[in-house]
């Protein structure tokens, strides 16, 4: 049961004692649950008077629910859509851009228990593990530093995934960097109480999960803002987990106040893996991908060069997908030759330009609309399929996928990627389709 049904679920007993059995049977048992976006949770219902009578006549009972049964939601807003699939359809690229200025989408994926452990990462696992079970209490702050690929972001998000589930009463935000700074600009811009709802929004949360902090380098007013931020949670024993890639003390232009603040609490490095654990990425990710994989030839993909993770998953990928089209088993020959094409001059030029252009081909639409500012579906769907196949086919940053697609958020390219992707498994057209793209752009 996903998050935003368990919301409702507890919020309907609630409901029962407040208003008559008429009015729950006629309008609250006709609301459909479909998402929760910051602190309101997203009913659906298929008539837009319905909708309108609901709000006028019963917004008051329903927020005073959601209190009392909620920590996590205190208010609703109502969509006209069928179910979840037609409002994600419809809204979903504008959820998640609202969703955008609560913060960033936590993938449901990235768990302490898909988080492979082994002896370059075991304390990191064992401190961010105990700071999921005792917010506030363990080590504040949390500071994780390492490379590129290293799991980093897994790890933060595993945090936010194990306190979602067993305490669902705490309120937990995940952002970037990048998104802090961002939105603490816009909120300048906007008027007088902008600020103070941006500083609300960060400072009344018990557990703060902010990613890739070494953007916070050379911004001398950020800096200021996140000083405060952070001070007033850990005042308050509220926890706060950072990542970067690299210590405080070789952070460029970093306030003193704010890097004895990062190096208060506990210091925790990444190492790249070992081989042993290498090999357990690998067949992990084989596993997840449903193809068995011999274990010689996950050791032959696990010894080639370069320590990050992320790079050899995508090896690994490259290889399933060969194994899939050319229909053959995977070997250490069929490696060599599926990683051989991908680096070849004709692949080596793949852009992400290609793959726009390829789905926009596909698909019979204008590149100007699938990278503009259009939310039909006929242009949000190809979007959302052309930040899939980037960010499945490159190894490009997010953010630079997002600005490859009309300089969407890094958070809207993680949302739609993981949307296709979920798709997928249920959709035999689409899946049917997209490996059809593949298929062109590895030809071309």
């Amino acid at each position: 049961m996903e998050s935003y049904e368990i919301l409702w679920k507890t919020t309907l007993p609630e409901l029962e004692k407040t208003v008559s059995s008429i009015s729950y049977d006629t309008y609250i048992s006709q609301l459909t649950p479909v998402d929760v976006v910051g602190n309101k949770i997203v009913l659906c219902t298929q008539s837009k008077l319905f909708a309108d009578t609901v709000s006028a006549k019963m917004r008051v009972k329903i927020c005073d629910a959601l209190k009392k049964s909620n920590a996590e939601v205190s208010d609703f807003s109502i969509v006209v859509a069928e179910g979840r699939e037609d409002y994600l359809n419809k809204f979903g690229e504008e959820a998640a851009a609202t969703a955008e200025t609560h913060g960033a989408p936590v993938n449901p994926k990235f768990t302490f228990d898909s988080f492979v452990v082994g002896p370059s990462n075991e304390f990191i696992f064992a401190a961010a593990k105990a700071v999921a079970e005792n917010p506030g209490e363990a080590y504040n702050p949390l500071f994780i530093y390492g490379g590129t690929g290293l799991g980093k972001t897994h790890i933060l998000m595993a945090i936010a995934n194990y306190i979602k589930l067993k305490k669902p009463s705490v309120n937990v935000l995940y952002a970037t960097c990048e998104q802090f700074t961002n939105q603490m600009i816009e909120s300048l811009g906007k008027g007088k109480t902008s600020p103070a709802d941006f500083r609300n929004k960060y400072r009344n949360v018990d557990v703060l999960l902010i990613d890739d902090v070494q953007f916070l380098a050379k911004k001398q007013g950020v800096q200021t803002e996140f000083f405060h931020t952070f001070n007033e949670l850990v005042m308050q024993n509220k926890q706060v987990v950072l990542t970067c890639d690299r210590p405080p003390k070789e952070i460029e232009v970093l306030e003193e106040r704010l890097r004895t603040r990062f190096e208060g609490g506990l210091l925790a490095d990444v190492q790249p893996p070992d081989l042993e654990t290498r090999i357990a990425i690998l067949r992990k990710k084989s596993e997840e991908q449903k193809c068995l994989v011999d274990i010689k030839v996950l050791t032959y993909i696990a010894e080639m060069e370069g320590d990050d993770v992320r790079t050899l998953i995508g090896k690994l990928t490259k290889v399933v997908f060969a194994s899939k089209l050319h229909e053959r088993p995977i070997t250490v020959e069929l490696v060599n030759e599926a990683l051989k094409e991908s680096a070849g001059e004709k692949q080596e030029e793949l852009q992400a330009d290609d793959i726009i252009n390829c789905v926009c081909d596909f698909y019979k639409v204008a590149k100007s609309d699938v990278v503009g500012k259009k939310k039909n579906k006929e242009f949000v769907e190809p979007r959302q399929i052309c930040m899939y196949l980037i960010t499945d086919m490159m190894n490009l940053p997010l953010v630079t996928v997002g600005q490859k697609l009309g300089g969407r958020d890094y958070s809207t390219v993680i949302y739609s990627r993981d949307k296709v992707a979920e798709q997928m498994k249920s959709d035999t057209k689409l899946f049917t389709e997209i490996n059809d793209i593949k298929k062109k752009l590895l030809k071309q």
